[in-house]
């Protein structure tokens, strides 16, 4: 994907991750809009990067519905889509708020596949585009204190997946990011947790399992990764194997289909 000129669409745009991703595009030329909730950081990054803002709450399925609608009218067809929003989850199941769980899902899943579903046929009928996920080393384990945040992140990798086979034949090209542990707000929620999860990071940090990523670090190898259709941006790399045997029987899926013509414009009959 050519990036000079590239309009790019990055949700939970704010801070952390996003805010870094919006900058890495920025500086190899892109034309980037930010999405969050509120706009006041929004307005400054915008304004900083030489971009653009959109204010959203992914939390609503309205808002999610008629976002890309509403950014491609205002600015322009989305030639990449940064699905980046996401809330973190740090109750035992037994305790977690059910209203938490909810958002959980909308955020972190619904949204990104609703957003997908929306942004798609645009990018297979201009024969450009690249889907960019942020997942998560949660996504390909369990850890305890975080069941519905790792239940939504393994749920992306999965629709990723599938997107990988029903696009193969076309122009459309995805990367599916899945950091563990990044320097931003997120991260210290985790950390100042329930006593159950301090516990669990403490064990993964003594076996020295959890080394921590800048996110512009991060952002810079996924602005490589666009740039080349490179499908994952992983880390941390000591962790290779975990990922390689989350990923083994998506390969022997779409190894199994090999050679079988699937149509992402299909319909039921």
């Amino acid at each position: 994907m050519e990036l000079d000129g590239a309009r790019v669409l990055v949700t939970g745009g704010s801070g952390g991750i996003g805010s870094a991703l919006a900058r890495a595009y920025a500086a190899a030329g892109a034309k980037v809009v930010v999405s969050a909730r509120t706009a006041g950081k929004l307005a400054d990054l915008a304004n900083e990067i030489g971009g653009a803002f959109h204010v959203a709450d992914l939390a609503d399925p309205t808002v999610v519905e008629y976002l890309v609608e509403e950014v491609e009218a205002a600015h322009g067809p989305v030639d990449v889509l940064a699905s980046n929003a996401g809330i973190e989850t740090v109750d035992p199941v037994a305790t977690i708020d059910p209203e938490t769980v909810r958002a959980a899902v909308r955020i972190n899943l619904e949204a990104p596949m609703v957003l997908t579903r929306k942004v798609l046929p645009g990018m297979l009928e201009r024969g450009r585009g690249h889907l960019v996920f942020t997942s998560s080393l949660a996504g390909t384990v369990g850890f305890p204190g975080m069941g519905p945040y790792c239940a939504t992140k393994a749920g992306l990798n999965n629709f990723v997946s599938v997107l990988r086979i029903e696009l193969k034949d076309t122009p459309i090209r995805t990367t599916l990011v899945a950091p563990g542990p990044v320097d931003t707000r997120m991260w210290d929620a985790v950390v100042e947790a329930s006593p159950s999860v301090q516990r669990t990071v403490r064990r993964l940090e003594l076996f020295r399992l959890l080394p921590i990523l800048s996110p512009e670090r991060l952002a810079a190898r996924v602005v490589a990764a666009t740039r080349v259709g490179r499908r994952h941006v992983r880390h941390p790399r000591r962790l290779a194997l975990n990922f390689l045997l989350g990923e083994a029987p998506r390969r022997i899926t779409e190894a199994t289909l090999a050679g079988v013509r699937i149509d992402p414009l299909d319909r039921s009959a």
